[in-house]
C-alpha cells in the first residue's frame, strides 16, 4: 500500500475511533466477532486452561488497551529509570513490531531496526540495559536472563495482551483519547474491554474521566519535549535555537503524528512544512531530496531508522515527568508480592 494511502488509512481510523459514527457502527459487526475471539481467550486463561509463564523475576508490563501508542515507550523508560536508581538491575523484553525477523534475538546499539523494531532499539540505547525481542515474551525473557543472570526484574514494553507471559505488576497508559468511543476493533479502539483488572493507570496528556477498577490506582504525568534536539553523533543543540533559523520540515511515523507536530509549535517552533506517515514507518521507500537550507526534525522512534539515510536529521526527545506517587505504588505493589531490591542496592 502506498505511504500516503497507509497514513490516510490510519488517521482516518483514529477519527472514527473518536466517536461511534457511521463508519464505526459500519465496522461494529465485525468487533462482536473480535470481541468473541478476544474474550474466549481471555476465559481460558481465567480458568487455567490456558497458563501463563512465569519466570524466576518479577515482571512488570507496559502496555494500553488501546491501538496506536499512548505513551507506553516513554512510560518504560521512566520505570526503568526508577528501577534501577532503587538498586534494581532491570531487562526489558518487547516483541519488536513491525520487524522483519521473527527469532528471540538481543538487541545491540548497532542493530538495524528493522531486524530488532525501533522501539526495542530506542530503548536499548536510551536505557543501556539488556534489551530481548521475541514474539512470545516469556521466550525472550529466559534468553535475556540466561545471557544476563545479573538482572533480576522484567520489563515489558507492551504485552498486554499477551497473556503467555504472568506478570506481578500491570501499568496501563492512556493519553488524551482516553478509551474513544468504547467500542473494540475494528469499530473502536479497545483491544479489550475496559475496565478490566490492572495494577496501576497512567495518564500520559488530560483527557476525558475514565472508569477505574477496583483496586486500581491512577496517576497523571507531564509528557513535554526535552529541551535539546539531538544529532546522529549524539551531540544537541537547543531547541530554542531553531526557532527562527532555517526552514522546519518535522516529520513523525507514529499514531499520532499532530500531536508531535502541535508540541514543536508549542515550543515555540514555525513549521515550514510537515509530514505525517504511517506509524514504524521503516524508511526505506522515503527519498526526500537533500536541500541544505532546510532542517528535518523527527521523533526520536524515528531517528533510529531515519538517520542511517538522513544523518543530518534532528530527533527531539520525549521526556515523561511521572509523580512520584506512581513510582512509590508500583515500590508498593512489587514489595507486596514479597520482592524487593538485592543487596546490591544504591543507597
Amino acid at each position: 500500500m502506498p505511504v500516503g494511502a497507509r497514513t490516510n488509512l490510519e488517521q482516518g481510523l483514529i477519527r472514527a475511533w473518536a466517536r461511534r459514527g457511521p463508519q464505526a457502527f459500519a465496522l461494529w459487526p465485525l468487533s462482536l466477532l473480535y470481541g468473541a475471539l478476544t474474550g474466549l481467550q481471555r476465559t481460558l486463561y481465567r480458568l487455567g486452561w490456558l497458563k501463563g509463564q512465569h519466570l524466576p523475576v518479577p515482571v512488570v508490563v507496559v502496555g494500553n488497551v488501546v491501538a496506536g501508542g499512548a505513551g507506553k515507550t516513554p512510560t518504560t523508560l521512566a520505570v526503568v529509570a526508577h528501577l534501577a536508581a532503587r538498586g534494581w538491575r532491570p531487562g526489558i523484553v518487547s516483541r519488536g513490531h513491525g520487524r522483519a525477523t521473527t527469532d528471540v534475538r538481543a538487541v545491540q546499539a548497532d542493530a538495524d531496526p528493522r531486524a530488532v523494531g525501533d522501539e526495542p532499539l530506542l530503548l536499548r540505547r536510551r536505557t543501556g540495559v539488556p534489551v530481548f525481542v521475541g514474539r512470545q515474551r516469556a521466550d525472550a525473557g529466559r534468553a535475556l536472563l540466561a545471557a544476563h543472570p545479573e538482572v533480576d526484574v522484567l520489563v515489558c514494553d507492551d504485552g498486554l495482551q499477551h497473556r503467555a507471559l504472568a506478570r506481578d505488576v500491570e501499568t496501563v497508559v492512556f493519553d488524551a483519547r482516553g478509551i474513544g468511543n468504547g467500542w473494540l476493533l475494528p469499530a473502536g479502539p479497545l483491544r479489550e474491554p475496559w475496565p478490566r483488572p490492572v495494577d496501576l493507570v497512567l495518564r500520559t496528556e488530560p483527557g476525558a474521566e475514565l472508569a477505574l477498577p477496583p483496586g486500581a490506582q491512577a496517576f497523571a504525568a507531564q509528557r513535554t519535549l526535552a529541551a535539546q534536539a539531538v544529532r546522529a553523533d549524539g551531540s544537541t543543540v537547543p531547541l530554542a535555537a531553531l526557532a527562527g533559523s532555517a526552514p522546519l520540515v518535522a516529520l513523525a511515523g507514529i499514531a499520532r503524528p499532530e500531536a508531535f507536530f502541535a508540541m514543536l509549535r508549542a515550543a515555540g517552533l514555525t513549521l515550514h512544512e510537515t509530514l505525517a506517515l504511517p506509524d514504524h514507518h521503516d524508511f526505506n521507500s522515503w527519498s526526500r531530496p537533500i536541500d541544505e537550507r532546510e532542517t528535518l526534525i523527527c521523533t526520536e522512534k524515528d531517528a533510529v531508522k531515519l538517520w542511517p539515510r538522513r544523518p543530518d536529521a534532528l530527533a527531539v526527545p520525549l521526556r515523561l515527568d511521572v509523580p512520584v506517587a506512581f513510582f512509590d505504588a508500583l515500590d508498593r505493589r512489587l514489595a507486596a508480592r514479597g520482592y524487593h531490591p538485592q543487596t546490591h542496592a544504591a543507597p
